[in-house]
């Protein structure tokens, strides 16, 4: 789904800017809800590196570009530096090209922890220092959740820390229409069993409970795989969670039927979803949670990423018109503790400097989070920011969710190779949802796993 966004971005073939103390946003100093003692602290420790060019190569164009840009003003000004920006529409292409042809840029952010590791295993990212893998563990929620992310082998087959996270995505989640809870006398459940109930007492009560569509042009069935992820953390154990990405565990294993029929007791029933189960794949995943704000609603609930309110009506006012809750866990499995499905930015070193080694630290400074944090479209794990600083509250809440997690995987699909991830595990969707039993549908996405060469 990453790819889906990024994609209908517009955006120039190559921008390139750099940032400079006149472009700071927020004048140091003068809102006391920023850390601005973490921005003098690492201004004084870093403050010598006038002169020094670096340049940071990312994901990021148009809206995110500009926020981006914010941010890395305030390591210019701090530092003395000339840090520069840029990126491409291809730009997974060619941060490949460029470290392979030797002229890599300093830094390279990327949102694929797979193509980040596949660039370590030929000794063209350069290892965090050696205690860096231990400040994310202690300072971010999930925090080993998130050092095993940016742990890789490098050419030696040794294991170091590559990648440092910076800028979360949350999945997790489920929407609503709080007015229609409340006339409806219901309450958010706080247990995935609660959640069925709440779904049996919507049916009960002649509403439909769900909305889901399936429908997104070639990629047609990427929705449902989040919500397969998000269950799997539910029903087994992060490093259940890996093996199945990995390969390791089967698709047809027991463990993954079951999490794929679990997952059909919400789109496969009836009477859970608007339209009915033949509605739910050629209903497209945009137009699917507009259903919560018919009068009367077509359904009262929405599982989707914390995007999606880019697609509800026009004026709808998030925490008042919509919000949103934690997709619970089961009540019978608390030693899963409290799992989030996400993605997001991993920031390596792909050119060793003075100033690219200042960058990483500079992302442990509360101010490099907390500037992008007061404007939109950020959300990070660190538990050291003041969450005061996001803009609004749903990113407030979001941002809690990431913090108080124990558990953090990236999206399954994106780990997993393009043939499968992005292909016969969505399409096997598609065909689960049209009838097929989990088993069978495991079964054809398996051997399609087995296939490749």
């Amino acid at each position: 789904m990453k790819h889906l966004l990024l994609a209908g971005v517009a955006a120039l073939c190559l921008v390139a800017t750099s940032g400079f103390a006149a472009d700071l946003k927020f004048a140091p100093g003068a809102d006391a809800k920023f850390n601005w003692k973490s921005y003098e602290d690492f201004k004084a420790a870093h403050g010598d590196l006038k002169g020094q060019t670096l340049s940071v190569f990312g994901p990021w164009r148009g809206d995110d570009e500009i926020l981006f840009k914010s941010v890395l003003a305030y390591f210019n000004a701090a530092t003395g530096a000339n840090a520069q920006y840029s990126s491409s529409e291809n730009y997974e292409q060619q941060i490949v090209i460029d470290t392979q042809a030797g002229s890599p840029p300093n830094i390279a952010i990327l949102p694929q922890p797979g193509l980040l590791k596949d660039l370590a295993a030929k000794g063209l990212l350069v290892p965090l220092k050696e205690d860096t893998g231990a400040w994310v563990k202690a300072n971010y929620g999930a925090g080993q959740s998130w050092v095993d992310l940016g742990t890789y082998k490098g050419k030696d087959g040794k294991d170091a820390f590559f990648a440092f996270p910076y800028k979360a995505d949350l999945k997790s989640l489920v929407w609503y229409v709080p007015e229609n809870f409340e006339e409806a006398g219901y309450k958010v459940p706080k247990t995935m069993e609660d959640l069925f109930k709440l779904s049996d007492q919507i049916v009960k009560d002649g509403g439909t409970p769900w909305c889901i569509g399936l429908g997104s042009g070639g990629a047609t069935g990427w929705p449902a795989t989040d919500w397969v992820e998000d269950l799997m953390l539910r029903m087994n154990t992060g490093e259940t969670y890996d093996q199945w990405v990995s390969n390791a565990l089967k698709f047809n294993d027991p463990k993954v039927v079951a999490v794929l029929e679990e997952f059909g007791k919400f789109a496969k029933n009836e009477k859970y979803v608007s339209g009915g189960v033949a509605a739910v794949a050629s209903t497209d995943f945009r137009d699917s949670p507009k259903g919560m704000f018919g009068i009367p609603p077509k359904c009262y609930l929405h599982h989707q990423a914390s995007f999606i309110p880019t697609f509800f009506p026009e004026g709808t006012k998030l925490g008042t018109d919509a919000d949103f809750f934690y997709m619970p866990t089961y009540a019978s499995k608390p030693e899963l503790g409290t799992p989030v499905l996400g993605a997001g930015t991993l920031v390596a070193i792909t050119k060793e400097s003075p100033a690219a080694k200042a960058f990483i630290d500079f992302l442990k400074t509360p101010i490099a989070h907390e500037v992008w944090m007061a404007q939109s479209g950020f959300l990070t794990p660190y538990k050291g920011v003041n969450i005061a600083t996001y803009g609004n509250d749903a990113l407030k809440k979001q941002g809690e969710i990431l913090t108080t997690a124990t558990t953090f995987r990236f999206d399954a699909s994106d780990l997993m190779p393009g043939k499968i991830g992005a292909g016969a595990f969505w399409t096997g969707m598609v065909d689960f949802v049209g009838g097929k039993s989990g088993q069978q549908v495991g079964t054809e996405i398996q051997k399609a796993w087995d296939g490749l060469k």
